[in-house]
């Protein structure tokens, strides 16, 4: 055999020039080499360090430099190979049934023992018989033929095309030698080309192996071109990534030069760089803000990583906006709240008419902050009550008393912690929560903060924002307050915060022992007369656009609509009501001023003939003041909503009235009772809830148990079934204070006897017929009273809670206090 060392390159696998077929020994040293695949006509070099094939390669140099290369086997259902003699099948290791044979060219020992070899790949040989196995392995081994296509076969014509295309456009993606291509066009014969490019192509040794032992050319070359097209769609794809980032980075480079360049310019024309100048905007402001030194040390942190930071970096307007956060935030600017007693109960007065106990309330709280100085380390107000009676305008106004910012906003449905901590700074269009808003907004740190509708707070996965409160409405705690966008201590003890709720029975109970309770129970008949007349009807006016010459309400005109087209506890109902007149008066004169303005001729200064108009057959006259009274209400109202369903319901047996407490004021239950024949059995409707559903069932059997009492025969509770009925079966109701008018209804039914006329009563029953306090006595006389009831049955317990009903009810209203149901009915019964 004749070869020229000298053509070989480190690294690479380059094509032999042409041999003839070797004589192959009829014993040939076996290497088994793993990780490398060397082709026939192929010269690569490979480095070996184990002692075993470094004894291989040693015994061969001192022959004829022949070894036969196979690549070991990892699979454990590889074919056993026949073994000869000494019994080599016990330690002969599972190799691939075609190799490679080679000769050493070359043979170099370097300094740390291993040796570097040049491998020249023959031919492709077959293991027939391993012969044995020490020192190292030695087998028989016959040349592998390969199995030619046809000549001229169109198939293989084409794919060697492809092959050459697919070849010379991987090396202009990659760094593969030119010269390869040019060895490819002048190899002949399909399986000497595949073997040239699988040698050359960056694949897995198992891919190589594949081809290595595919005898048939035109399928190895099939692979091979298969191989060959996923790398060059690979260099494809890492080329226009390569494209990508070398055109984002030329563009940022760019971007840089040009900017350096401009800022020279500017320097040379005497103009200010704004991006230098919005630093020193930004440097200046904190070197002049009245900041505590924790927050000057994080702005001024902040400030040094925007100074080296490019304009279209992208944490730059990130930076950028929470510095100006920081900088926005009242450190150390306090508006003037001295506290004047009698300033603050002149604007109570002149806002809300009424509410004298609550103005009370309010007053002596303001009064305490007087004497501690403004120190604010005592419970948060919370002013409870139904909708419209002047919740959130009474947090207005104690503003307007003290001097403070007012800042408010509703937590109705808050169902994220977020929405009072802020969102942490690592996410996308994150921003501070509501109460560093509130802050940034009043441009003091002692603003009066309302949150309202506090008892409508929600959960969920984001967290709960009712244990977020916790921390800012605690005295103890809100010194040191901790936004998560901010990630500082703000101080909130100077704020001062009002909370207002519907009921207090949503508040969780952490957040409730934080705050004061103070009930608004709701206004009485004449207060929102007195309302209506000093606050409605002339902002009503101002809103619609009437002059007092157009429109005046007269007192039995506003009696009328509060009696017969509103029920409700506050006076937002009223407005609506007010609002509608005042609507329909400004219609009457915006007509007449339209037609009004179709009679005057056209201007001097506009140009042109004047265009005739078609006239209308409405004679408008002009409208004088409308002045609102009873008989002509309905025209502007329509029909009226409500009716005395109380003077209906009397005078029958079975029915009897109770008192209810709702989230929107007091209210009227009526009470029905009737019986049929049947089995003794209580049937309850009108959507109750279990307690209610208990109290009915403890006042039937309170009746059984005392049926001689109330002169009732006892056969009756065994003959008849009865049916207790709630109206308003859409409305749920629960709840014991009804037990007591449940009762009453029972024993008229089987008396005989009807309740007297307008008489109500609440109060939970016993078994013994004890009769047990309830809540909210203020807000069910109230509603006794627009019901028209001047008689109410009432606990003795409670006989201290009706000391908070205005004077005005206590004095039209008949009431009376009894500790035992025996009493209730007596007193209620004709």
């Amino acid at each position: 055999m004749k070869f020229d060392p000298n053509s070989v390159s480190q690294g690479t696998s380059v094509p032999s020039p042409i041999l003839l077929q070797p004589d192959i020994p009829g014993e040939l040293a076996i290497l088994p080499l793993e990780g490398v695949v060397v082709f026939p006509l192929m010269i690569a070099p490979i480095v070996l360090s184990e002692d075993r094939a470094k004894q291989v390669i040693e015994s061969v140099m001192k022959t004829d430099r022949m070894v036969a290369l196979f690549h070991p086997m990892d699979q454990p259902d590889a074919p056993e190979i026949e073994n000869g003699k000494n019994g080599a099948a016990e330690t002969t290791p599972r190799l691939f049934e075609t190799g490679t044979l080679c000769s050493v060219l070359r043979m170099l020992r370097i300094p740390d023992g291993s040796l570097r070899l040049l491998l020249h790949g023959i031919c492709r040989v077959k293991l027939e018989e391993i012969l044995t196995t020490e020192p190292f392995i030695r087998g028989r081994v016959k040349v592998a033929e390969d199995k030619e296509p046809k000549a001229g076969d169109p198939e293989v014509e084409a794919m060697m095309k492809l092959t050459l295309e697919n070849l010379q456009r991987a090396i202009s993606l990659s760094a593969m030698s030119e010269e390869l291509a040019v060895a490819a066009m002048n190899v002949e014969g399909p399986g000497k080309m595949a073997d040239l490019v699988a040698s050359n192509l960056p694949v897995k040794p198992t891919d190589m192996l594949s081809i290595l032992e595919e005898a048939d050319t035109k399928s190895r070359l099939r692979k091979t071109q298969s191989l060959l097209g996923r790398e060059v769609h690979m260099l494809e794809i890492g080329s226009r990534i390569n494209d990508e980032v070398r055109e984002e980075v030329d563009r940022g480079q760019r971007s840089f030069f040009l900017n350096q360049q401009l800022k020279a310019i500017r320097r040379e024309l005497g103009e200010t760089d704004p991006h230098e100048a919005e630093l020193d905007a930004l440097a200046a402001r904190i070197k002049e803000a009245m900041m505590p030194d924790h927050a000057r040390k994080v702005a001024e942190k902040e400030l040094h990583r925007l100074q080296g930071m490019p304009t279209a970096a992208a944490e730059y307007g990130v930076i950028r906006t929470y510095l100006e956060w920081i900088l926005d935030i009242p450190w150390n600017t306090s508006s003037n709240d001295h506290i004047d007693i009698d300033k603050a109960r002149m604007v109570l007065d002149e806002d809300h008419y009424g509410l004298e106990q609550v103005k009370e309330r309010i007053l002596e709280f303001l009064s305490v902050i007087r004497l501690k100085k403004g120190n604010l380390k005592g419970p948060i107000l919370c002013l409870t009550g139904p909708p419209g009676v002047g919740k959130t305008s009474l947090g207005r106004s104690v503003a307007r008393a003290t001097g403070r910012k007012f800042q408010n906003f509703s937590l109705g449905g808050m169902r994220d912690e977020a929405e009072i901590r802020g969102h942490r700074r690592t996410y996308v269009g994150s921003m501070p929560g509501r109460i560093i808003k509130c802050l940034k907004d009043a441009g003091t740190n002692n603003p009066l903060i309302m949150l309202d509708e506090i008892d409508k707070l929600g959960s969920d996965f984001r967290g709960d924002p009712a244990s977020a409160l916790l921390e800012v409405l605690d005295p103890e705690q809100n010194f040191h307050f901790t936004d998560h966008y901010m990630d500082m201590p703000v101080d909130l003890s100077k704020v001062m915060f009002i909370t207002t709720a519907n009921t207090i029975d949503a508040i969780p109970e952490p957040l409730r022992d934080r705050m004061e309770i103070i009930r608004i129970a709701g206004y009485t008949d004449l207060e929102k007369q007195e309302i209506a007349t000093r606050y409605l009807v002339p902002r009503e006016k101002e809103n619609s656009g009437l002059r007092s010459k157009d429109i005046q309400f007269t007192k039995p005109a506003l009696k009328k609509i509060i009696h017969e087209y509103t029920a409700e506890a506050g006076v937002r109902g009223l407005q609506r009501e007010i609002n509608k007149v005042c609507r329909k008066v400004a219609m009457t004169v915006a007509e007449y001023q339209s037609a009004e303005e179709r009679k005057e001729p056209l201007s001097e200064k506009k140009k042109g003939p004047r265009k005739a108009t078609k006239p209308t057959s409405l004679k408008r006259e002009k409208p004088t003041k409308v002045t609102i009274t009873p008989e002509n209400l309905e025209k502007y109202l329509g029909q009226k909503k409500s009716f005395q369903e109380v003077a209906e319901r009397m005078g029958r047996p079975g029915v009897s009235i109770g008192l209810a407490w709702t989230q929107v004021g007091g209210a009227i239950l009526f009470i029905e009772a009737a019986r049929y024949p049947g089995d003794g059995a209580l049937k309850l409707t009108g959507q109750l809830g279990e307690v209610m559903k208990e109290s009915a069932q403890a006042a039937l059997t309170y009746l059984k148990s005392n049926h001689t009492e109330f002169k009732l025969e006892a056969e009756d509770f065994k003959k008849f079934e009865y049916h207790v009925h709630v109206p308003a079966g859409a409305t749920p109701k629960d709840g014991p204070s009804a037990g007591v008018a449940i009762a009453t209804a029972l024993a008229s039914l089987m008396s005989g006897r009807p309740t007297k006329d307008y008489v109500a009563m609440t109060g939970e029953i016993t078994l013994r017929g004890s009769v047990m306090p309830v809540g909210g006595i203020k807000e069910k006389c109230l509603a006794a009273h627009r019901a028209g009831i001047r008689n109410v049955l009432l606990p003795k317990h409670n006989e201290a809670d009706f000391s908070e009903v205005p004077e005005t009810i206590r004095k039209a209203m008949n009431v009376s206090f009894f500790d035992n149901a025996k009493q209730y009915i007596h007193a209620s019964l004709k």
